[in-house]
């Protein structure tokens, strides 16, 4: 797709949301606006008048413009998002779901569509006191990605296996990690902007070892750590059996990697929603085997 096939897909796509949210209006006339018709900066398709039509401009057009839907309000920025404004006129009746509260009398409706670059934006109405400007609307996914930036999120602390230890082919090795917020969660973390807070907690919702053997374990936990009492018994919730030695890795040791999968929950402006980030810590380990003397 290029880009004035994208332009026409995302003024398309404006168009019909439109059409839902306005959905309670009366239709007023059976006009059609065709794109070409006088206006260049309306795209590919048609913007059907069903009490004010809006002809909603992408982010790639800027400065300010007027046409058939009344006054508009130029490309704003904010981190890489972008909206466009388009004041309702003639404004709806008080009824309208999209006035929110607010009072008609004292406020203007504008609709407002924004892109990051990315297929799913925000657009919708945004009533504001007569005379103001709008405020650029904030994208709560985006604050919720800079509330997790603000997090020091770490790879898994490894108690075991350790880099000093030596474990033997055949007897169970149990794995566990050391939790704290940082590096097992929960961690949490806020973000603000535009009169918009979200909110954002961390979790570490697994751990996949990689042994260094060829061989990878899942576990849904922090593990279990060792005690004397239970032997050679295997781990309940996070354990691996080597087969081989060590000896053919590098310097006789093999490579384990535990790679933590965070899950991290968001709320704030409306909306919820879910991130994962990934971290990874490395460790060398000695696997030996019995020697039996005769």
């Amino acid at each position: 797709m290029d880009g004035h096939e994208g332009d026409c897909a995302r003024k398309g796509l404006l168009t019909r949301r439109l059409g839902l949210l306005a959905g309670a209006l009366v239709v007023a006339a059976a006009g059609t606006a065709h794109a070409g018709d006088g206006d260049p900066d309306v795209g590919a398709g048609s913007c059907h008048v069903i009490k004010f039509c809006v002809s909603a401009g992408t982010h790639g057009h800027h400065g300010h413009r007027a046409d058939q839907t009344g006054d508009t309000h130029g490309d704003s920025t904010d981190s890489g998002v972008k909206c466009r404004y388009v004041k309702v006129d003639p404004e709806p009746p008080a009824d309208f779901p999209a006035w929110k509260g607010a009072d008609p009398d004292k406020s203007d409706l504008y609709f407002y569509s924004c892109s990051d670059g990315s297929d799913d934006n925000p657009d919708g109405f945004v009533a504001v006191p007569q005379g103001q400007t709008p405020q650029q609307q904030v994208n709560p996914q985006e604050l919720a990605q800079r509330a997790v930036d603000s997090m020091t999120l770490l790879g898994p602390d490894i108690a075991s296996p350790r880099a000093a230890g030596r474990y033997t082919v055949g007897v169970p090795v149990w794995m566990w990690v050391n939790r704290s917020a940082t590096t097992y969660g929960p961690n949490t973390a806020s973000a603000s902007a535009g009169g918009v807070t979200v909110t954002a907690t961390a979790r570490v919702s697994k751990i996949v070892w990689q042994m260094g053997d060829g061989t990878s374990v899942t576990c849904h936990g922090p593990g279990t750590p060792y005690r004397a009492s239970v032997g050679m018994a295997q781990s309940p919730t996070c354990g691996h059996l080597y087969s081989t030695t060590s000896a053919g890795g590098g310097n006789g040791r093999l490579p384990v990697t535990a790679t933590s999968t965070w899950t991290i929950g968001w709320q704030g402006g409306g909306a919820v929603g879910q991130l994962n980030e990934v971290r990874q810590t490395n460790v060398q380990v000695a696997i030996g085997e019995v020697q039996v003397v005769r």
